[in-house]
């Protein structure tokens, strides 16, 4: 039997999942007009699924030799000047604020800042790659006509990263950011539809400088024939600066929608008078590698609740165990279970005699991955009976096997509820 949780064709009415009402179902995120359109606030569910996706994510990056910055949210209209998303993307942009004799900007995206961040000393060869990563707001002064739930937003939070490399690098710091975007989605347990190679159209507003266009191509072109990626090609996707490689995903609708890119850059490395010193003395033009693994935060946890139907992979679940007393006489022994569950770091609740019969806490609870059943016989026993979100029941354990096999999944974030048994390729009870 396949882990993963196959509930979410349809909710029961023939309705596909859709996370503007799931989210709103499930307490996860919620909107007001006195906030704005476009401007989703995270309820306390939500805001958990948020912050363990955005720890993956920083934890992840950390490992694969990232440091992270801050940097602010607002800059000088000179700044956007010089990147060119003032010439470029002006129309997305928010208005100018006079500040005194200086005009500020909510910035529209984070790579101006990780150049000056780059730029703010002097830079050896020897200190190559410098990955930078951040997960910083932007702003995007999209019309009310096009918003809609977590996917089309006005204030996003960017999973962003630049790649800061000689050219010899480059190739391979993009091959690597294709490798750490599949194996988000393994651990996320969505599926990429297809990869897109996005390049300029005749009609649109790109940076003129047919040799950057053509250098950046061939070597996005390099990295998904070495990464072994079939791509298909799409005119009118790239970014102003540059082609890009994207990732698309498709909602339960079949509807496409980018979540991942990796694009190599040229052009804001020169605008910026980027350098490093070379091992000849000499100063020498970086190449800067854009990245982003899952995008804007709001889509992907927009996609995550499609993609699960609201059930989570364990590690992400706002509530990861629920203990289930069958009676008032268990409730004590349940409540220590919870005590335990949550000094390991799990998150777990109790659903008491007093929210209604078992069955109707078993069926409230569906969406929990865990869930531990204490009845006369197991609180007597130190036991707990276990039911799995997918329907399996591994039986009656001692409470600390329990709690010790859940957290290790947790911590192994995956997809997989329980362990295997040793010599089988399905997830059974062990």
């Amino acid at each position: 039997m396949n882990d993963r949780n196959d509930q979410v064709s349809d909710d029961g009415q023939g309705r596909l999942p859709d996370h503007r009402r799931l989210g709103r179902e499930l307490g996860l995120f919620d909107t007001d007009p006195l906030m704005g359109a476009g401007l989703p606030y995270w309820l306390p569910d939500g805001a958990v699924v948020r912050h363990t996706l955005e720890e993956y994510i920083r934890d992840a990056e950390r490992r694969a030799g990232y440091r992270h910055v801050y940097s602010p949210e607002i800059g000088k209209r000179e700044l956007y000047e010089i990147s060119g998303h003032w010439d470029h993307y002006r129309d997305d942009m928010y208005p100018p604020m006079r500040l005194g004799a200086e005009e500020a900007v909510l910035r529209p995206s984070l790579c101006p800042h990780h150049a000056l961040i780059y730029r703010s000393r002097s830079r050896s060869y020897r200190e190559l790659p410098l990955r930078i990563a951040e997960l910083g707001t932007m702003y995007r002064a999209e019309l009310s006509g096009v918003l809609g739930g977590l996917t089309r937003v006005r204030a996003i939070r960017l999973n962003d990263a630049h790649i800061f490399c000689t050219l010899d690098q480059a190739v391979a710091e993009a091959r690597a950011a294709l490798e750490l975007i599949a194996r988000a989605y393994a651990d996320l347990g969505i599926e990429a539809v297809r990869h897109r190679l996005s390049l300029p159209d005749a009609g649109g507003k790109y940076v003129a400088d047919p040799d950057l266009w053509h250098r950046a191509t061939g070597l996005l072109r390099e990295v998904l024939a070495e990464a072994g990626v079939a791509y298909e090609e799409a005119e009118g996707e790239a970014a102003f600066y540059g082609p890009k490689i994207d990732v698309q995903i498709a909602d339960p609708a079949g509807r496409e929608s980018t979540l991942s890119t990796v694009q190599i850059d040229f052009h804001q490395p020169a605008r910026f008078g980027l350098q490093y010193i070379g091992a000849d003395g000499a100063k020498h033009r970086p190449v800067m590698v854009h990245r982003s693994v899952v995008g804007s935060v709001e889509r992907a946890v927009a996609h995550l609740i499609e993609a699960h139907g609201g059930a989570f992979p364990a590690w992400l679940a706002p509530v990861q165990l629920v203990v289930l007393p069958v009676g008032e006489e268990q409730v004590e022994r349940a409540v220590a279970v919870v005590r335990e569950a949550v000094a390991l770091g799990l998150r777990a609740e109790l659903a008491g005699p007093g929210q209604g019969t078992l069955g109707a806490r078993i069926r409230a609870a569906r969406l929990v991955p865990y869930q531990a059943v204490i009845g006369a016989r197991e609180a007597g026993a130190g036991l707990a009976a276990v039911r799995l979100r997918d329907g399996r029941r591994p039986g009656a354990l001692p409470v600390s096997e329990v709690l010790g096999r859940i957290a290790e999944r947790v911590a192994a974030r995956g997809t997989a509820l329980w362990d295997r048994p040793p010599g089988t390729g399905h997830g059974g009870p062990a």
